[in-house]
């Protein structure tokens, strides 16, 4: 497949808008979590946004992958890459701003079968694109390990 630039820019551009909208406008309340109980294994605050950035643009290449493709499923593919991204989004801001902790780790819970549907479905489209997902996945995984800790570590 012959790479079209200003499609993949765009895919990549609207995951890292997502997640830097989502960052931005949650990052008043970054100091909140620096005074958080937080779990063993709790890496540095500058960890998260170098991962987050990298994720997002792995999201951007998979989603393009999947735009690209002649699939008969990649409409539904994308919808349900859309949702997953709206629910990424709504986390920080319920974790964050909110500091509903137990709600947001339900609502992770929500985000990570959205992310193994979208695998799935990438899947069924370009099992490279599913692959792209699956640190995205991890990460998520790893982030409601986070997540739960904190809920509990500051009752």
């Amino acid at each position: 497949m012959k790479i079209k630039f200003k499609p993949l820019i765009i895919s990549i551009l609207i995951a890292l808008a997502v997640g830097g909208l989502s960052g931005f406008i949650s990052m008043g309340s970054m100091d909140t979590y620096e005074n958080l109980q937080r779990p063993a294994l709790s890496p540095p605050s500058w960890v998260f946004p170098v991962v987050w950035t990298i994720l997002f643009i792995l999201m951007g290449i998979a989603s393009y992958i999947v735009y690209m493709s002649n699939s008969d499923i990649k409409g539904k593919a994308l919808k349900v890459y859309a949702i997953q991204l709206a629910v990424n989004f709504i986390w920080p801001l319920i974790f964050f701003n909110g500091q509903k902790y137990f709600l947001a780790f339900v609502w992770l819970l929500f985000l990570i079968v959205l992310i193994m549907e979208t695998i799935l479905l990438f899947k069924e489209v370009n099992k490279k694109a599913a692959i792209l997902l699956i640190p995205y996945l991890l990460w998520t995984i790893f982030a409601g390990y986070l997540n739960i800790s904190i809920y509990l570590l500051n009752r």
